[in-house]
C-alpha cells in the first residue's frame, strides 16, 4: 500500500510534537495512523477527546466488549491497519484465543469459539455494519445483557470504528510494522 497521505515525520513542530504526545500517553513512538491525522491539528485535537473516551475508563463497556467491537468492527471494513494494531496492544490482554483472532477476520457470530455473551456483541456490530441499525429482536436480546448506557457506548463506538478505518483505508495508512495482517488470520 502506497500512501495517499504521508505520515509525518520528525523533526516534528511544536504543536506537532505536543499533539503526538497527547494521541500516545504511554510516551511511544507514534504510530502511522496519528502522524497521519497531525496533518490536519485542529481535527487530530478533537479525534484525541472522542478516541480517549473510547480507550478511557469511563466507556461503560468492558475492555474485552470493547476491543471486540473494534476488532470486529475494523475487520468488516477490511481495514488491515487498525485492526492489526489493535490486535496487537490487546489481543492478548483481553483474553482472546488464534481462533478469536481468526473468527473477529474472517468468522461468524455463531461460530464454536464464541460464549453468548461474545456472539451478541459480534451479532450487534456485524448488524451495524451490514444494515446501519439492530432490528427489534436483536436489540432486545442486547437489552436484556447491556444497560442503556453501554449499548449507547457500543453503537457510537462501532460507528467511530467505521469512521477510523474508513480514514485509514481511503489515507493508505501502511500497517505497522509489528502488527498481524488480516490475512494471515485464519
Amino acid at each position: 500500500m502506497t500512501p495517499r497521505i504521508e505520515p509525518l515525520s520528525e523533526p516534528y513542530t511544536p504543536e506537532v510534537a505536543e499533539r503526538l504526545r497527547a494521541l500516545m500517553p504511554g510516551g511511544g513512538e507514534p504510530i502511522r495512523l496519528f502522524r497521519t491525522f497531525v496533518r490536519n491539528l485542529p481535527m487530530a485535537a478533537g479525534l484525541n477527546a472522542w478516541g480517549g473516551y473510547y480507550l478511557s475508563r469511563q466507556l461503560s463497556l468492558t475492555m474485552r466488549e470493547r476491543e471486540l467491537v473494534i476488532d470486529r468492527t475494523t475487520a468488516r471494513c477490511g481495514c488491515d491497519y487498525e485492526w492489526g494494531v489493535h490486535i496487537a496492544v490487546y489481543g492478548e490482554r483481553v483474553g482472546l484465543t488464534p481462533d478469536q483472532i481468526g473468527s473477529i477476520a474472517h468468522g461468524a457470530a455463531s461460530d464454536p469459539c464464541w460464549d453468548a455473551h461474545d456472539a451478541l456483541v459480534i451479532e450487534a456490530v456485524d448488524a451495524l455494519h451490514d444494515t446501519a441499525t439492530i432490528g427489534d429482536d436483536l436489540w432486545g436480546r442486547l437489552a436484556g445483557e447491556f444497560t442503556e448506557a453501554q449499548l449507547l457506548d457500543l453503537l457510537l463506538l462501532t460507528g467511530w470504528y467505521h469512521a477510523i478505518s474508513f480514514a485509514a483505508n481511503a489515507a493508505g495508512v501502511e500497517p505497522e510494522d509489528w502488527a498481524p495482517r488480516l490475512a494471515d488470520a485464519r
